[in-house]
């Protein structure tokens, strides 16, 4: 049975790490059945946002598989890490909006995961860490660079060094989460928000991630550049004629139809 489970709901994918019983660490089965889950996504027309969460009450992610890396040597833990990063990198740039309803604990591998999501919505009982130093190691999954651009060099590096856990009150202050929510209301409003980006024209969506994902990257003046192109490929759509339009004729937009 796949460690990844898919739902379906419209326009919305549901993404559920089923590990409960291990907190939902990240070894390699999961991450390939994560990178499966994420194929599996792909294949299905019109998806306009996805919500990646971890089953059960304790866990969002815990961290990686500590007792399957614990006798890594060198070489293995890169082809670990780029595995990793490779599935990481993939929900970043994925073809819309990804987002993370985090329940619990996001250490580690964890945090690192809802880190490469566009959006992070965080249960009142979600505590956040990187705490690798503790175990000998740097984080591996892009903790050291996502973090950094989250929140600044400076509160990274504390939380780096100091392998300290926040709570989700501290972590929407200093700008990890976007928002805070009672538990029993994560996945509603995780619902709801994804629901209000799904009324939005799909293919301007995807272009403004790409611009502020690759914009990112580069110098101010590339990136402006970057938003000019991504800008001026949205109105060869029957969207933008469409919607701009009804807003002349002060008529409203019923539905996008991503064409």
């Amino acid at each position: 049975m796949s460690t990844v489970l898919v739902q379906i709901d419209g326009h919305i994918a549901t993404v559920t790490i089923n590990k409960p019983e291990v907190l939902n660490a990240l070894s390699t089965a999961v991450l390939a059945d994560l990178n499966q889950a994420l194929d599996e996504v792909e294949k299905v027309e019109n998806i306009y946002a996805v919500i990646l969460t971890g089953a059960g009450e304790k866990s969002f992610v815990a961290g990686a598989d500590i007792s399957e890396m614990k006798d890594m040597d060198a070489k293995q833990a890169i082809q670990y890490a780029e595995f990793a990063d490779k599935i990481f990198f993939r929900i970043e740039d994925f073809h819309c909006p990804v987002i993370a309803a985090v329940n619990g604990f996001a250490l580690g591998g964890g945090c690192e995961l809802a880190m490469a999501c566009d959006i992070r919505i965080a249960s009142e009982t979600a505590r956040f860490a990187q705490p690798e130093a503790g175990l000998g190691i740097t984080p591996g999954f892009g903790g050291t660079q996502r973090l950094a651009r989250l929140i600044g060099a400076g509160r990274a590096k504390e939380l780096i060094y100091t392998g300290r856990h926040i709570k989700a009150e501290e972590a929407f202050s200093i700008g990890l989460v976007n928002k805070v929510t009672k538990p029993e209301n994560l996945m509603a409003e995780t619902i709801a928000m994804a629901q209000v980006i799904c009324q939005k024209a799909p293919f301007a969506i995807k272009k403004a991630k790409e611009a502020i994902n690759r914009g990112l990257q580069v110098s101010i003046d590339k990136a402006v550049a970057v938003e000019t192109e991504e800008f001026a490929q949205c109105f060869a759509t029957e969207d933008q004629k469409m919607a701009m339009n009804a807003f002349v004729k002060k008529e409203k937009v019923e539905k996008f139809y991503n064409r």
